[in-house]
């Protein structure tokens, strides 16, 4: 079992910035990959970022890229989700997930373990 916790969000100014983290604790010695999706009520789960587990792949969707950044320390067992340039409609909650296989990692159904969520508000 792998647990989640993220944590960063709150609310902030259109075009500001926000850092998200996500600390895993449990069998973190297996090989994860990361992800960060979002979620607004009553809306399906869309795909952010994701990394591999050595960090060298990235991955992002077309409505976050140049504006977003994932990143792993493997040491500290976190990934993090750098966030610049915030518009109103990145406003949701933030989830970040583990998986233990490669590819597909825009399928949230591809995700072994997911955090509670961060709730990140950009106000316009």
């Amino acid at each position: 079992q792998v647990q989640l916790v993220e944590s960063g969000g709150g609310l902030v100014q259109a075009g500001g910035s926000l850092r998200l983290s996500c600390a895993a604790s449990g069998r973190t010695g297996s090989n994860y990959a990361m992800g960060w999706f979002r979620q607004a009520p009553g809306k399906e789960r869309e795909f952010v970022a994701a990394i591999s587990f050595s960090g060298a792949y990235t991955y992002y969707a077309d409505s976050v890229k140049g504006r977003f950044t994932i990143s792993r320390d493997n040491d500290k067992s976190t990934v993090y989700l750098q966030m610049h340039n915030l518009k109103a409609e990145d406003t949701y909650v933030y989830y970040c997930a583990a998986k233990r296989s490669s590819g597909m990692y825009d399928r949230s159904g591809t995700y072994d373990y997911w955090g509670q969520g961060t709730q990140v508000t950009v106000s316009s």
